[in-house]
């Protein structure tokens, strides 16, 4: 699902112009993202917590010549999912007949410049 759609079913659901939808959507987005940037973590209840977590430097091989490359320390966001969206996550593969192969993994990360300050935020 992209941002698209995800206006496109809420401006639906509540009534709202895309365009007005769309701006709520995208201000939501830039408030964790700037929750993450100062805080390091923002806790969504019934929805997941988002952290930014660094990951130390490291060695490993590129996969063409085998030679060894240095990967430099980086922050990452990672989310892990809570109760809420897990259970139902888990009901609808159930459902679906699915066989937990589409990657659903309770982590993820996504690349992160910013570095990860001491204090949390929760709402």
């Amino acid at each position: 699902m992209t941002k698209k759609e995800i206006v496109r079913t809420i401006s639906d659901d509540i009534g709202l112009t895309q365009l007005k939808t769309k701006e709520i959507v995208q201000k939501t987005f830039d408030a964790i993202i700037d929750a993450l940037a100062v805080e390091g973590r923002i806790e969504l209840r019934n929805f997941g917590v988002f952290e930014v977590k660094k990951r130390a430097a490291r060695k490993a091989r590129n996969p063409r010549t085998g030679d060894q490359v240095e990967v430099p320390e980086k922050f990452v966001v990672t989310f892990k999912p809570g109760k809420e969206m897990e259970a139902r996550v888990t009901q609808l593969v159930q459902n679906q007949g699915g066989d937990g192969k589409s990657g659903n993994n309770s982590k993820s990360s996504i690349d992160s410049p910013q570095q990860p300050p001491s204090s949390s935020f929760s709402s």
